[in-house]
């Protein structure tokens, strides 16, 4: 028997490779942080031994759930400002906020709170577009978690730089920092066409291929951007950055909420990713991103939180069932958003857009243990007729028990192992108490 370093039973592995595969009574063995095999659980037990058994009676596995957008450090200002117009929000009350409070410290301290909300939800991969990524990424590393960080670009000041230019160095010389590493995937994170100027553009496309990394944007969350693109360049969003060749396969595109049908078009031919912020946009009231429409055009759609200021949480699992429910009533056919498509989503397809579909997204031999375990002994999972319908419209974050990235158990019946939670409560409690005093015009 060959010695492997954990083996993951359950009632059902939800593979989600291509064919879908769904393995009742089934087992994975993981040696390495890979997939050595994965088969009905008496087979895996035949050939392979391990200290390390988890064990599988009442419990579904299935790949980690991938977040392919988010701001994690905003989740310090969860709550802060809420019921109002993005603009409003964004111009009034979180840049204000974040001018006076970004910094590295306060960046590593709320990136460890959202990694450990995510991975107790069973988010095991997530796209970050923020600043201080050398914090996010060392945060992400610290929590053992698989981040995708975009180093933030715009045309004004910020307390990380004063020009485009500056963020554009910046964002170089992250990429040379942490290229190759075994977590932390960076890229470049341009916030929108109205907060970066077609130069500006121009110049995070070049830097993107000669560095080949991803591209992470915000396109047409609201009717407001569009308009103002529409004034400032005489094309929508989705237009104006085609016309200045920016999109292509690299880019992940944000919200894509007031796109027209020659737009889905275009995203599609470029072979553009989406990540779709349902909850975000329903909370900000920026409208309902045509998704139907999107995936019948060929266009790979997945699934984003926002970052947890404007959600306001960072779950995937509520994210799936809003989605689905949501576009279902919508479109008028209760047949759209199934499942099966919607768990694909959260899934392999997240993994693909992000351009890490050879090595996470599903249970497949060869890829890295990025594996999750949903315990399905709960009255709302009972009883059981078909576990993807479970999964998406039922399960809850608290169900996740199991939470494993590369091979490493990150949550374990339910409990967050890699690090001291009870200290990362403790010090985002310390940070509200004192944004709390500032927001109310009280400095210590």
């Amino acid at each position: 028997m060959q010695t492997v370093d954990h083996i993951i039973c359950g009632d059902y592995v939800l593979t989600m490779n291509e064919k879908m595969d769904l393995i009742r009574d089934g087992a994975v063995a993981v040696k390495d942080a890979k997939i050595v095999d994965v088969d009905i659980s008496e087979n895996i037990l035949k050939k392979y031994s391990s200290e390390k058994i988890i064990e599988g009676k009442g419990r579904a596995v299935l790949p980690g759930l991938i977040n392919t957008h988010t701001h994690a450090a905003m989740v310090y200002f969860r709550g802060l400002a809420d019921d109002m117009s993005l603009k409003d929000w964004l111009e009034n009350h979180i840049w204000p906020a974040e001018n006076k409070w970004l910094s590295h410290e306060f960046v590593f301290d709320a990136t460890e709170l959202a990694c450990l909300e995510m991975l107790k939800a069973g988010v095991t991969t997530y796209n970050d577009m923020y600043f201080f990524g050398n914090s996010v990424a060392a945060a992400s590393k610290k929590m053992g978690m698989r981040a995708v960080i975009g180093a933030g670009i715009v045309d004004f000041p910020t307390k990380t730089g004063n020009s485009a230019d500056d963020y554009i160095s910046n964002a170089e010389r992250f990429i040379d920092d942490w290229k190759g590493d075994g977590l932390i995937i960076p890229c470049i994170a341009p916030h929108s066409a109205y907060t970066c100027s077609p130069d500006t553009l121009k110049k995070v496309r070049a830097a993107a291929e000669r560095l080949n990394v991803l591209v992470s944007i915000h396109i047409s969350e609201t009717e407001w951007e569009v308009d103002e693109i529409k004034l400032l360049y005489g094309k929508r969003p989705v237009e104006h950055l085609d016309a200045a060749g920016f999109l292509n396969e690299r880019v992940v595109a944000a919200h894509c909420v007031w796109v027209e049908d020659n737009e889905i078009e275009m995203l599609a031919d470029r072979k553009v990713g989406i990540s779709h912020c349902m909850e975000s946009n329903l909370k900000l009231a920026s409208g309902f991103a045509p998704v139907v429409t999107m995936l019948t055009a060929g266009v790979k759609v997945t699934f984003g939180t926002d970052g947890a200021a404007s959600n306001n949480d960072l779950n995937i699992l509520s994210e799936m069932s809003t989605t689905a429910k949501v576009h279902k009533a919508i479109s008028g056919d209760p047949t759209v958003l199934n499942s099966k498509t919607v768990l694909t989503m959260a899934t392999r397809w997240g993994a693909e857009v992000l351009g890490l579909g050879d090595r996470i997204g599903s249970i497949e031999k060869g890829k890295l243990a990025d594996i999750i375990t949903v315990d399905l002994k709960k009255p709302h999972l009972t009883p059981m007729y078909d576990v993807y319908s479970h999964i998406v419209y039922a399960a809850m974050a608290s169900d996740v028990e199991t939470v494993m990235v590369n091979g490493r158990v990150l949550v374990n019946n339910g409990m967050f192992v890699a690090a001291d939670e009870e200290e990362i409560l403790q010090k985002a409690s310390e940070w509200g108490r004192k944004i709390t005093l500032w927001s109310n015009g009280v400095m210590e």
